[in-house]
């Protein structure tokens, strides 16, 4: 099945209910240090409200997926869209009110749609054929460094040339609009918890944890990438007006990375190219450390991110593997979560050193922590669940993680 493929009228729907999802998301953490500067003490209480917003989204993401019911997806999904959209109207409304009243706002911004993630991609993957499903991860994932390409620039400029706090507002509008949108999708998809044998949801989320361990791997060399390349250039004598084209790249190179990817099936199992991807991305994050000038730094990151692309749509496909249908869901928000937590973690490390020793050692000490988690993760991730082999290997009868409950709408159906 080609990309073609997929240019149907509810695919093309769900994708716009993504970008009013996912790009509020995208805006926060910079958005709420550009609503805050000006305050006395500015740019570190928008790094507080930054993190207390990550914060909520790796609280939420969990506890909130674990919950939601496939069959009656939509109303959890509206909530928590619902949730969010509150959460970014008060930062934007109340974008002068004391600190606390914006951190509960934050945290509620980040937790409330948490589950969002999970829940759009697990619908996604039941509203095309099974053979699809790889070109159909990928496209979402080709949407989504899209997003994180576009939506930088767009929040500086509003925050900078119209009024700080209307990023957050735009934000809330967005989340909003998803929320109306989700009523012209499934109101879910059929999964039956009977492929977990009667195994708690916790247990089963358990078994899978080295997945998540290497899914934070993944992320963490993007940490470094984005976190650390300021200093950097710093240190090289490079230009920082670079760190914005460098990164525009790495994104762009993902984008690529993931379309590529989407093209055709690559061989070895998916364990294979995850640990295969996750060490050609920490070779090419190394050498940026190692080797001088802007070009190279370029040629390199532009490299990495579209080997990053494929390593973390292994990570995705290959929950499809070890957990059983019913489970994805909730797999989907705790890797969601453990990414983030990656994330903040390999930013915090990285911070600390900076301290300490120059940015291309940090970089250096960042790969080799991401080495460390893809060794523990490859080495213990589980065998593949019988009851999840047919939501990797294809239901062509429609299993049940490949049927949408629709009420009849047909996803086939082509503009």
């Amino acid at each position: 099945m080609s990309y073609r493929d997929l240019a149907t009228r509810p695919i093309l729907t769900w994708a716009l209910v993504a970008v009013g999802a996912r790009a509020p998301v995208a805006m926060a953490p910079l958005a709420v240090v550009f609503m805050v500067r000006d305050r006395p003490g500015g740019y570190t209480l928008g790094a507080v409200l930054a993190a207390v917003y990550v914060l909520g989204e790796i609280v939420g993401a969990p506890l909130l997926g674990m919950r939601l019911r496939a069959e009656r997806a939509r109303p959890h999904l509206a909530a928590g869209l619902a949730g969010g959209a509150v959460g970014f109207a008060v930062l934007g409304l109340a974008h002068d009110a004391h600190p606390v009243v914006l951190g509960a706002a934050a945290f509620v911004a980040g937790a409330a749609p948490a589950a969002t993630s999970g829940g759009l991609r697990a619908m996604l993957a039941a509203m095309v054929p099974e053979r699809a499903v790889a070109q159909a991860v990928s496209g979402e994932s080709m949407l989504i460094f899209g997003i994180w390409s576009v939506t930088p620039a767009v929040t500086t400029w509003l925050a900078l040339s119209v009024r700080p706090y209307l990023p957050m507002l735009l934000a809330a509008g967005l989340m909003a609009a998803a929320v109306a949108g989700l009523w012209a999708l499934p109101p879910g998809w059929q999964a039956d918890t009977a492929d977990r044998g009667g195994e708690p949801m916790r247990r089963v989320l358990w078994r899978a944890w080295p997945v998540y361990v290497t899914g934070a791997a993944g992320i963490s060399l993007l940490a470094l990438a984005e976190l650390v390349l300021p200093a950097l250039l710093e240190q090289r004598g490079i230009a920082l007006g670079w760190a914005g084209p460098l990164l525009a790249g790495f994104s762009a190179g993902s984008a690529a990375g993931a379309f590529v990817y989407g093209l055709r099936s690559w061989p070895g199992a998916l364990r294979a190219q995850s640990l295969v991807l996750l060490l050609a991305v920490s070779g090419c994050v190394a050498l940026v450390a190692l080797l001088p000038g802007a070009v190279w730094l370029a040629v390199l990151l532009v490299l990495a991110g579209v080997l990053q692309a494929g390593a973390m749509l292994t990570r995705n496909l290959l929950l499809r593997e070890v957990l059983p249908p019913s489970a994805l869901t909730a797999g989907y928000s705790v890797m969601y979560a453990a990414v983030g937590a990656g994330y903040a973690v390999t930013g915090t490390l990285s911070g600390v050193l900076l301290r300490s020793v120059a940015p291309s050692t940090a970089i250096l000490a960042g790969v080799g922590l991401t080495l460390l988690l893809t060794v523990i993760g490859v080495l213990r991730e589980p065998a593949r669940d019988p009851a999840a082999g047919s939501a990797a290997r294809g239901v062509a009868s429609g299993g049940a993680e490949s049927t949408p409950v629709d009420g009849g709408r047909d996803p086939e159906r082509s503009l």
